[in-house]
Order: C-alpha cells, then structure tokens, then sequence
C-alpha cells in the first residue's frame, strides 16, 4: 500500500464493532429462537467467530449486511474443529462455553501465541480437560457450577467467557475477580449484552453471584459502529485544519475506546458532535501523560498524533499490548521511527517526543491492524510517500479501511 503524504478530510461510515458483533453472535447461537443481527461489515475476527458457532451446530446464513443466526440445537456429537485463526476473544469466549455444552473440541488459533493459563486454570479445576498439542489446544469434559476465581489484571475476555458460560451450568455458581480490572468497558459491554439476552446475575464489587439453569433469549439486533476503527479516522481529523467526521456511532456506546474523544480534546484537538456524526479537528496539539490500561488499543493512532504534538508525550498501563498480534509497543515505536518520528519503548508504554512534520518512509505492518492504521494516520503529517508492507492485515478488525480512506479528500 503507497499513501500519499497530506492531511485528510471528509466524511466516512463507522464499520461495525467486532466486540458488540462476536458478543451478540454468541449470545443467539447459545438462545432457542432464530435471532437477524444486521452488521456493516464482516472482519476477519467476526469471521472466525461465525466458522466456530457453525462448528458446534449453530447455523448461521450471512445476507449483505443481514446475519440470520439459527442457534444450537444440539452440540455435535463429533470432536468440533474450531478455526478460531488470530481472534484472541473467540478462543477466550468459546474455551469456557464448550465446556458448558460438554462438547469435545479442537481450538486451532494462528498467528502468535495468546496466553490462556488463567482461564484454563480455572476450568480444570471446575471439570474440564485442557491440553496443548503443537498450537491446538484440546478440551473435553463438562464445566461444573461452583465458586471460581479468576485474575482480572491479564484480560477481560477470559471473564466474559465464564460469564456467558455459567449461566448454563445445572447449578448456581459464583465468580469472583481478584486484582485490579483491565479494559472494564469491556465487561460492561458484556453485561449488557448478557441482560438484553435474558441472563440474570447479581454483582457486588467484584463478585458475580449467576443462577444455573439459564436459558439465551437474544432479540432482533444491530451491531454497533466500531469506535476502534473509527479512532483512526477521527486521529486523522485531529491533524487536519478541514477534520474528519464519522458516521454510525453511538455516542452512548460502551465501548472503551470511545474514549478516544476526550483524550483527542486532552490533546488540543476540536471535537464537535451531531446527531449524526462525531467531527474532529486540529488545534494546538500538547503532549502529555495518558494511561490506556482501559483503552490499549488505541494507542498506535494515538501516538502518530503524539508524533506531531508538542512536547513529550507518555503512555502508560500497555504492557498488555505485547501479546497482540504483533508485541504492539514494539511494532508502534518502529513503525513511527521509520517515519522520522522520536519514539521509544518503556517497560509498560511509549515515549514519544513532537517533531512536528515527518519524513515519510517505509512501514513494516508487522501483521498488525493497529499498526497498519496509525501509519495512515501518521502518512497525514508526512512530506513524502508512506510504503505500508502488509497492509491487508486491517481485515482483522476493519476489511474496507483502505476503501473509505480513499474516500477523504487531501
């Protein structure tokens, strides 16, 4: 991919969220009744969610932008082969849940490896088979209810799949969270998810209290437009004198990284919000100190702004991000040294130092989504051409990137 040097401005469409889809996706194929899911856009990690709920019996019919999800009816006798590739949450949603149908599987995850030892822990300890082969992972026999425990300091997709797996059990269980919560948004827009599907559980602090014996009861659905793809558009308005708008968002999302609006006012940037559009501009930009431990997947655009800001900016809380697709501090910190950009690794973030324009040059993507989107945030304050190697990899979260980025205006 070659991106011309340039600011950007216009209008674009949010795609739709994987977070909300996969979550409503998993919600109708463990319901009773046939559940129509309307989302703009499928990304590879939605796909493999749909290929691994077809796997363990749902049938699930894609039509445009209409998903028609007819759920499971009976678990597969057979030992289910779940190609869950590179999406982390389908393997953490679905390694609790098949243990809830008692159903023998095959999880066959790609690309690097995601840590699973807390989870799997726990589930060995409540009836479950758990073994690693090569990179598939194999697991037999039936989660029981009982009282779990389980860190919340590594990932909030570990709880959200014991959250929609308990409530399935024969017995009442209870779930207990110990350590500080990351990416609580998260869990917050699991919750929700849960209650519009007809889940019933008590929370106190840190502690779930959820019946057993529950029964899915998810409804006519839309999927949200996705505030992670849509930050790097609206970081490309926050270097921009005209701005970038984008469409399709819920202004009352709970999706975390929809705080991306108040860090971009933090920055200096001007944010202004429609009834049917969110529009950022440039301002005078200002470094600073800003924690992403809630929001880690917005630091890669985050900090192609902070590449042209004035002064130093810190990020801190996102060691989490070296277990992403590529080790994202790594991959973040090269991508914009390669641009002529002042940016260096700390133990739990970056330190990146404003210099105002940059050179251009050539991105290795690393087989990142976020890296491949905030080199084209940065290719917005460059003077010469940006090479992006790999740039397809932004079908992960957001296949049409590529496309609606031609549709700004320079």
């Amino acid at each position: 991919m070659i991106l011309l040097p340039g600011q950007r401005h216009g209008t674009v469409t949010a795609v739709a969220s994987k977070s909300h889809a996969q979550r409503l996706l998993l919600a109708a194929a463990l319901g009773e009744a046939p559940v129509t899911l309307f989302c703009r856009g499928l990304s590879r990690d939605v796909a493999a969610m749909i290929e691994c709920l077809r796997a363990l019996g749902a049938d699930i019919t894609i039509d445009g932008e209409v998903l028609r999800v007819a759920p499971i009816a009976q678990a597969p006798h057979r030992i289910a082969d779940l190609p869950c590739g590179e999406s982390g949450a389908t393997l953490r949603f679905l390694l609790p849940v098949v243990g809830a149908l008692d159903v023998q599987a095959v999880f066959h995850p790609t690309g690097r490896e995601r840590p699973v030892a807390p989870l799997t822990e726990v589930l060995t300890a409540h009836g479950m088979g758990i073994g690693m082969e090569s990179s598939r992972i194999l697991c037999n026999g039936k989660l029981l209810a009982g009282n779990y425990v389980i860190s919340a300091g590594t990932s909030s997709q570990y709880i959200t799949g014991l959250l929609y797996a308990l409530p399935l059990l024969e017995g009442d269980s209870t779930l207990t969270l110990t350590g500080k919560i990351v990416s609580a948004p998260y869990l917050a827009l699991t919750e929700r998810v849960l209650r519009e599907a007809n889940i019933r559980f008590d929370k106190s602090g840190n502690r779930y209290t959820i019946p057993g014996g529950q029964s899915y009861v998810q409804r006519k659905a839309t999927v949200e437009g996705d505030w992670s793809g849509a930050a790097a558009f609206l970081c490309m308005g926050a270097l921009s004198r005209n701005g970038v708008s984008v469409c399709g968002l819920d202004k009352d999302s709970l999706q975390a990284d929809c705080a991306i609006l108040e860090i971009l006012r933090r920055f200096g940037a001007g944010v202004e919000l429609t009834d049917d559009a969110v529009t950022v501009r440039r301002g005078s930009l200002l470094g600073g100190v800003i924690d992403v431990s809630q929001t880690p997947d917005l630091l890669p655009v985050l900090a192609a702004v902070a590449a042209t800001a004035a002064g130093e900016t810190r990020f801190l809380g996102a060691a989490r991000l070296r277990d992403k697709e590529s080790d994202r501090l790594q991959t973040t910190a090269a991508m914009l040294v390669s641009l002529g950009a002042e940016a260096a690794e700390t133990a739990d973030g970056l330190i990146v130092r404003g210099c105002g324009k940059l050179r251009g040059g050539i991105v290795d993507a690393a087989n990142d989504h976020r890296v491949a989107m905030a080199a084209a945030v940065a290719a917005s304050v460059c003077q010469s051409e940006v090479i992006i190697n790999g740039a397809a990899c932004v079908d992960k979260s957001y296949p049409a990137f590529w496309e609606d980025l031609a549709w700004l205006s320079m």
